[in-house]
């Protein structure tokens, strides 16, 4: 079925508003946008989010860590919302957990 067809349909021809309300096919077409939407944008989104809140969770002492700002260190102390970097010989900083980007080497 054609645009045309579709609209003449509806009712919308000669610039009069349908006498019948919305159209079925409008409502199907907005189910089917908010749908793909969702498995294309959302549902990959909150995948990704779910594994870095395990990757944070699973952190430990010795795992070489890369922040979200690319400074590469490696954990020597864990609390609950800081994390202590060794980044270099004689040089400790501390990050907030959350902005750890990845895991480079895990410990065992």
């Amino acid at each position: 079925m054609g645009v045309t067809e579709l609209f003449a349909a509806a009712g919308g021809g000669g610039g009069q508003a349908p006498g019948g309300g919305l159209n079925m096919s409008f409502f199907i077409m907005i189910i089917a946008t908010f749908a793909i939407l969702y498995f294309l944008i959302m549902r990959p989104q909150q995948k990704q989010q779910r594994q870095l809140q395990e990757m944070l969770k699973n952190l430990k002492k010795g795992d070489e860590v890369v922040t979200a700002g690319g400074i590469y260190g490696t954990i020597i102390d864990l609390e609950e919302h800081i994390v202590g970097l060794k980044v270099a010989e004689g040089t400790k900083i501390r990050v907030e957990r959350s902005r750890i980007g990845r895991v480079v080497t895990k410990t065992n």
